[in-house]
């Protein structure tokens, strides 16, 4: 029988549920003894090599090496990381996205700012909205979404085929109703996307994923709380901000930590408006946060 290609998107108890890359045909497989014996436990997102039997039964026979691994949700392979923000509604962090960014930059995912709920926006509101998209688009995707009138979901569409996505955002910012607007099949419960896709977070974590558009899976991140860059290195965090990268090498300091040299020309484009002064803002507030090593 041929081995084939398929990505995990279940795991309970020792069977996976797994969809193959050629067909999108679902599979529930079996593991083969080896795995248990080597202490092998593949995760979501696991690329696989399987056997498929009739009734849509299979084997798996190998685990593909990741590209990259998250633990909240337990997942792998991800593509990108879709961050679903409201400038009102309820109110943007900052400081929460630009974490997300950076841990989404560390570990080599491309993020995708959605910006929600335009409908709800006032005129001072509206142009907030749009300062934010301008500066943030120069380096991430971003995109103006509203589930109500549909501004922005051919485009978000899109985005979602052929790629394994994790969606990410605060409580109330909408992630359900866009998913329920893009995939009307998925009937999703306004508020209950995290317990829809991830369920018993205090004992045994289960994570789906699930297919959305013509060739997408998404996975949910329930919220920004688990942000913590208390691990990651001070003097690495500055490389992970591009817009900090685009002018620290006109500092006059090879290894400027683009907070008490002189001759800085970060913090001359923060001055200048080239580098939001929010941007900047939270990059002093990541490394106290971090604090002396």
């Amino acid at each position: 029988m041929d081995r084939r290609h398929a990505i995990v998107v279940r795991f309970h108890s020792n069977m996976l549920d797994v969809v193959d890359n050629q067909t999108r045909k679902r599979y529930t497989c079996t593991l083969r003894g080896k795995f248990k014996k080597q202490g092998i436990r593949p995760i979501v997102g696991d690329i696989v090599e399987y056997i498929g039997f009739q009734d849509m039964k299979g084997r798996i026979e190998n685990i593909l090496p990741r590209k990259n691994e998250l633990d909240r949700p337990k997942i792998a392979n991800i593509d990108q990381v879709i961050l679903v923000l409201t400038v009102s509604h309820p109110p943007i962090s900052l400081l929460t996205l630009n974490k997300f960014l950076i841990m989404a930059e560390f570990q080599d995912i491309e993020s995708v700012l959605v910006f929600n709920k335009t409908d709800l926006l006032n005129q001072q509101e509206k142009q907030e909205q749009q300062r934010l998209t301008e500066y943030y688009s120069r380096h991430y995707t971003t995109i103006q979404t509203s589930a109500k009138t549909g501004e922005g979901l051919d485009l978000l569409k899109r985005i979602f085929n052929g790629k394994t996505s994790t969606l990410a955002g605060m409580s109330g910012v909408g992630k359900s109703s866009l998913l329920n607007a893009v995939e009307p099949g998925l009937k999703l419960k306004e508020g209950m996307l995290s317990q829809q896709l991830e369920r018993g977070k205090h004992t045994t974590t289960y994570t789906e994923l699930l297919m959305i558009g013509e060739s997408g899976l998404i996975a949910d991140t329930p919220g920004f709380a688990f942000l913590d860059l208390t691990d990651f290195k001070k003097e690495s965090i500055r490389f992970l901000m591009p817009d900090f990268m685009n002018y620290s090498s006109d500092c006059a300091f090879e290894n400027c930590s683009h907070i008490n040299e002189p001759n800085c020309a970060v913090k001359e484009a923060v001055q200048e408006g080239k580098i939001l002064s929010s941007r900047y803002d939270s990059y002093i507030k990541i490394i106290e946060e971090i604090g002396v090593e």
